[in-house]
């Protein structure tokens, strides 16, 4: 960012300087030919893939939120993951209304990693998104979109504010760069980016539009990363181009039940660090030689992933299962060894050395003492 950092603290890095202004109109150089110069306004080619397994009853409301999209031209190619329920019969209607709309139905399942490059090798207009079935966008979205990456070639993919739809019908908005300070849109370097997401996934995958150029190079998602592939995919098109975020709502993602069962943090959350490792192992793998060798940013990335494991060890400490919470430390260790003499790491420590019925006592008392 221009100045400091999300995280109030010094980063390594280079020089790169984020370029932050108010959102711009649509150049003149990208005025229509067919106008032969008029000045209407080019209407960016943007290709929708639509992966469905099982979503039957979310699908239409799913494309036509595509197609209801103003100042763009759209294709949108619904994939059938050989759904049980009714995808086919709501898929081929939608097809048969609109021409924009292709329905392709697989005979076998193929997996959601098989069908998100599916959509790649079928994209070839200027832009492309994959949006899942379950989400959808809002007014505008591609518009602004197609508007920033228009203006800015050297932008290769953007994101922007969600809405979070929850399981119980409430919503919670999703601001991944903050509220605060926040202009219309942003343009980060690729160096900026990667260190703003740290070791996390801070795109709503429903917002996240590319370059069908650059995307097509770079290449589909990784079956070795079925968990961590959005975040392993936008740092490494960042390696690649700048990123540009737009500070409005552009898509609603649904959130579905978590499984917050006893073995949680030990099937869920331990195999989800791994892969956020994994994830970062293959930028190194994909960059530039000279980032390859920066060893602030490895250094940086193992922190942040050290840090979040620490805290994930603890929230499994306080759900009494102690078995995650010290294979997950384990983890932290291995990849961030300075967190020891973190404060987070003594606390959880301490807690270990109490245990948890105690530590229970103790919390709750200090708590209502408070109070």
């Amino acid at each position: 960012m221009d100045e400091g950092n999300v995280y109030g603290e010094e980063i390594p890095g280079d020089d790169d300087r984020v370029r932050r202004e108010q959102g711009p109109a649509v150049p003149q150089g990208h005025l229509a030919e067919a106008t032969g110069g008029a000045s209407q306004p080019y209407a960016a080619r943007i290709d929708v893939a639509v992966p469905c397994y099982n979503y039957a009853h979310l699908l239409r409301e799913c494309v036509e939120s595509v197609l209801s999209q103003e100042g763009v031209d759209v294709r949108v190619l619904i994939l059938d993951d050989a759904s049980i329920d009714d995808t086919q019969a709501v898929g081929t209607d939608l097809s048969q209304q609109d021409k924009r709309v292709i329905y392709r139905r697989h005979t076998v399942n193929r997996g959601h990693i098989a069908t998100y490059n599916e959509g790649i090798d079928w994209a070839e207009s200027d832009l492309f998104l994959l949006l899942s079935a379950d989400d959808y966008l809002l007014p505008g979205a591609l518009l602004r979109t197609a508007r920033l990456m228009l203006d800015r070639p050297n932008v290769g993919f953007t994101f922007g504010n969600a809405i979070i739809a929850k399981p119980d019908g409430t919503t919670q908005r999703m601001n991944p760069i903050g509220t605060e300070n926040v202009k219309d849109f942003t343009v980060y370097s690729g160096s900026e980016f990667i260190r703003l997401s740290g070791a996390t996934n801070i795109v709503p995958t429903p917002t996240a539009v590319t370059r069908t150029e650059l995307q097509k190079h770079a290449g589909g998602y990784l079956k070795e990363l079925p968990h961590a592939g959005d975040m392993e995919m936008w740092l490494r098109l960042a390696s690649h181009a700048d990123v540009g975020f737009i500070n409005e709502d552009q898509a609603v993602y649904r959130r579905h039940d978590a499984n917050m069962s006893l073995k949680y943090y030990m099937d869920d959350i331990l195999p989800d660090l791994r892969q956020r490792k994994k994830a970062i192992e293959m930028l190194f793998q994909h960059v530039t030689s000279g980032a390859r060798d920066d060893e602030a940013l490895r250094r940086f990335l193992a922190r942040e992933l050290g840090r979040e494991a620490i805290g994930q060890a603890s929230a499994a400490f306080n759900r009494c299962d102690l078995a995650a919470a010290a294979a997950i430390q384990h983890f932290a260790s291995e990849v961030y060894p300075e967190g020891r003499n973190s404060l987070p790491w003594v606390k959880l420590a301490l807690k270990q050395i109490v245990g948890p019925r105690w530590w229970s006592v103790l919390n709750t008392t200090y708590r209502q003492s408070i109070e």
